[in-house]
């Protein structure tokens, strides 16, 4: 919801234009700056802030238009300036706390542009092999241990100039925190070197990248703050027609770094961010006289509302009391997997389906898409967890309702109130001839209706941008569907039609089925062409699967058919690919059996290799038990569960106790979070 509410905005958004003058001056030394017009005759000039998402100006300020923009800038050709003001303040930046869930995946994905899945699944390997504490957290504080450690990596990297004369404290102002652990941090009583952790991991690594952050976050959270000063200055002249105006500029130096040498807040690289955080002004005064060296009249347009990103919405969701930690990346994952999501860059946009989904719950279940209703249960769970309230009388209450409706009441009198064309129906406008344009959620896909003509609306077509003028677009664009025949069994039509996963056939259409059925299609091969696909090629491919024939073995019957991965025979529950499309029709019973008896292979991978070595059977269970070579290192696996080896741990001194201990270790793990792990399988003697 928090999504397409967004998206409303940026539908609802109507842009304003606005013009201002870009002015460069210089002293009587010759150093120029730059400054911008913010008043005209004693009045603030106009910027975004001043307008509304309908387009209109709110406040009282003056909106200048690019006519009068450039008459100011003629009149100022010339004219002399002087400094009206400098106004200096004293500059302080605080650092930021170590890291807690929420802020780890904000942060990663602003700096490594990691997805919050990413950034834990990076972060779940570096807890289990001893780099970091746990790192689903609420909390932002620092024991004892790390609060020494951390302050001892200051004095050694930094000084003790950089360290502040007592340890910093930080208060959680997160809503239902629940703060069981200490924040995310390097663990152990000492911290171990990034630079360290690089090696062993190796430098592209997300973990070795996440590392580097957690410990960057870690050591700054207790540094002492940035100081510096921050200058305002004024700068007034007067026009050939005698309109007064000001500019105004801003600057800052920092003379102590402080924490900023560690960590800067969404920045890679905190050297590098040092130069951009100083703007340096030349030395100047009140009543000093200044030269206008160049003034440009400068059109902004006001923008939208800009779209959640991962981070951003992990943000949000926070703020609104929603989720714990643990909750944020499979939420997140969730909406995207069922497709209410869909990602352009780092861009969350909400699908046409995801629409009519929060339209219906808005309308009929308000209650359950309130922010507020996953607060309120989350407090009413704690409260349960923690004995002050049962949990019986609790659902009770919520299905059957006590003075109120509960779910069940809703649902029984709420569900036969829903149109549910309506509940499809957004609304995009009506174009140059009065024909109203809508946009419905069907079967098939999102399509545009006006009157009796209808087309798909593309995939990667945000709803924000699906304006008037581009739905128009697309119902007067020709189709590209084909009616090829009609299939002689049926007499329905043979349609080739383009599709998300590329061109494929369809035998009629949808109102020549019943409700439960759906027309049946089939893919072209991917040396076919939708435009030249014939109706005897179509029809060959609607028959498939191809039956190729019977095992003799077992009499079951073996086809040939095209999936989402390619051609593949089947017999029962057993698979093999084949490598053409072509063989579907030309495979041979013979060369089928041939196939079926060769060992079975990963989707587009080569063979299994190899165990790096053999430990044994464990005696308790009659396991077998390997080390394996994986993605991120060797590991123990007993054929059900994976155990990555410690950094202390070798191929050649593990034995099979201490890989039953890693073993029990990773079960351990997994029954903690609520799933049941993978038995282990049997060595056949």
């Amino acid at each position: 919801r928090i999504i397409v509410q967004r998206e409303r905005e940026r539908m609802a958004f109507v842009a304003a234009g606005y013009w201002d003058l870009e002015g460069s001056f210089a002293t009587a030394d010759g150093e120029e700056f730059g400054a911008t017009l913010v008043s005209l005759d004693g009045t603030r000039v106009a910027t975004g802030r001043d307008f509304s998402s309908a387009g209109e100006k709110t406040t009282d300020a003056v909106a200048l238009d690019e006519a009068a923009a450039r008459a100011l800038v003629e009149d100022l050709a010339g004219r002399p300036a002087d400094v009206r003001s400098v106004d200096t303040k004293p500059y302080t930046r605080k650092p930021y706390p170590a890291f807690r869930t929420s802020t780890l995946q904000q942060e990663s994905g602003r700096k490594l542009r990691f997805s919050s899945a990413r950034t834990m699944r990076a972060a779940q390997r570096l807890y289990e092999n001893g780099y970091i504490t746990y790192m689903r957290t609420d909390s932002i504080s620092l024991s004892e241990t790390a609060i020494t450690a951390t302050r001892s990596e200051i004095e050694k990297r930094y000084g003790a100039d950089h360290m502040p004369d007592a340890p910093r404290v930080y208060q959680s102002k997160v809503k239902n925190a629940q703060e069981a652990h200490e924040a995310i941090r390097p663990a152990g009583d000492s911290f171990k070197d990034p630079e360290q952790v690089s090696k062993e991991l190796g430098p592209q690594t997300d973990e070795a990248r996440l590392y580097d952050l957690v410990w960057k976050r870690t050591v700054a959270s207790q540094m002492a703050d940035a100081r510096g000063e921050s200058v305002q200055v004024r700068i007034g002249a007067t026009t050939t027609s005698g309109r007064d105006t000001e500019f105004a500029t801003s600057g800052k130096v920092i003379h102590f770094a402080g924490f900023l040498r560690a960590y800067v807040e969404g920045s890679d690289d905190p050297d590098a961010d040092l130069e951009d955080q100083e703007r340096r002004l030349p030395a100047i005064a009140a009543g000093d006289g200044l030269g206008i060296a160049a003034v440009a009249a400068v059109g902004h347009e006001t923008k939208p509302p800009a779209r959640y990103t991962e981070a951003s919405l992990v943000k949000r969701l926070e703020e609104l009391g929603i989720g714990r930690p643990s909750t944020y990346a499979s939420i997140i994952q969730t909406i995207q997997e069922r497709g209410y999501v869909w990602k352009r860059a780092s861009a969350l946009i909400p699908s046409f389906t995801a629409f009519a989904t929060i339209t219906l719950l808005e309308r009929h279940f308000p209650s359950l898409v309130d922010y507020d209703f996953t607060a309120r249960m989350e407090d009413d769970l704690d409260q349960i967890a923690g004995g002050t309230q049962e949990s019986v009388p609790w659902l009770t209450e919520f299905y059957f309702g006590n003075g109120h409706p509960g779910l069940k009441r809703a649902v029984s009198e709420g569900l036969g109130d829903i149109d549910a064309r309506e509940i499809n129906s957004i609304p995009i406008g009506d174009d140059p001839e009065g024909r109203t344009i809508v946009a419905r959620v069907g079967r098939y896909g999102p399509y545009l209706e006006r009157g009796e003509d209808r087309a798909s609306i593309p995939e990667d077509l945000p709803p924000d941008e699906l304006s008037v003028e581009r739905a128009a677009e697309l119902l007067d664009a020709p189709s590209d569907e084909r009616v090829l025949g009609e299939d002689p069994e049926s007499g329905l039509e043979v349609i080739a039609r383009p599709g998300r996963f590329g061109p494929y056939l369809q035998l009629g259409t949808p109102d020549d089925y019943d409700k439960k059925s759906k027309p049946k299609t089939a893919s072209l091969f991917k040396t076919m062409d939708l435009e030249t696909i014939d109706l005897e090629t179509a029809l060959l491919l609607l028959s498939l699967p191809r039956e190729v024939g019977s095992d003799p073995g077992s009499g079951e019957v073996i086809t040939a058919q095209n999936g989402r991965y390619g051609p593949y025979i089947k017999r029962g529950s057993d698979t093999r690919s084949l490598e053409t499309e072509e063989q579907i029709f030309s495979v041979t019973l013979e060369e089928a059996l041939a196939v079926l008896a060769e060992p079975k292979r990963g989707r587009g991978r080569a063979a299994p290799r190899p165990p790096l070595r053999d430990l044994g059977v464990d005696p308790d269970t009659g396991f077998g038990i390997e080390i394996r070579d994986g993605r991120f290192g060797p590991y123990v696996t007993d054929g059900g569960e994976n155990a990555s080896l410690r950094k202390d741990d070798t191929i050649e001194s593990m034995t099979v106790e201490r890989a039953r201990e890693l073993l029990a270790a990773r079960r351990d793990r997994i029954e903690a979070q609520g799933k049941k792990p993978k038995p282990g399988k049997k060595r056949e003697s």
